[in-house]
């Protein structure tokens, strides 16, 4: 797993981290029980505060990828396909949702989006 911060981003390195983490649980590059490095290893790697990827490991854990075992470290949940297909879910709302704010601005009609949709669809 390789974890790439974009200090120059918009988005907060805690987000950037949670992200990618559930890229990778979402492809199976991550797996059920594998184990994520510790705060301290990751905090160290990516050359920010340990405080940011607790935080990042926090949110993962309060969404349900992760849970984390006391004194033993942070770990891929059960994987619950409803939790992943609902992930995916939003990050394709997310992705067109700037599709048609882009459309908006070049003046498309949101009749003439929907028909580009749809001719994509039958592709």
């Amino acid at each position: 797993m390789k974890i790439i911060i974009n200090h120059s981003s918009m988005v907060p390195i805690y987000e950037q981290i949670v992200d990618q983490i559930k890229k990778y649980i979402r492809t199976g590059e991550l797996q059920e029980n594998d184990q994520l490095p510790s705060v301290r290893t990751l905090s160290k790697e990516l050359k920010i505060s340990a405080l940011t990827v607790k935080k990042a490991y926090d949110h993962l854990e309060g969404e349900g990828f992760t849970i984390t075992v006391h004194g033993k470290g942070t770990y891929v949940n059960t994987i619950n396909q409803e939790l992943i297909l609902e992930e995916q879910k939003k990050g394709l709302e997310a992705d067109l949702e700037k599709v048609i704010q882009k459309g908006r601005r070049c003046g498309i009609s949101d009749e003439d989006m929907r028909s580009l949709f749809e001719l994509i669809l039958e592709g």
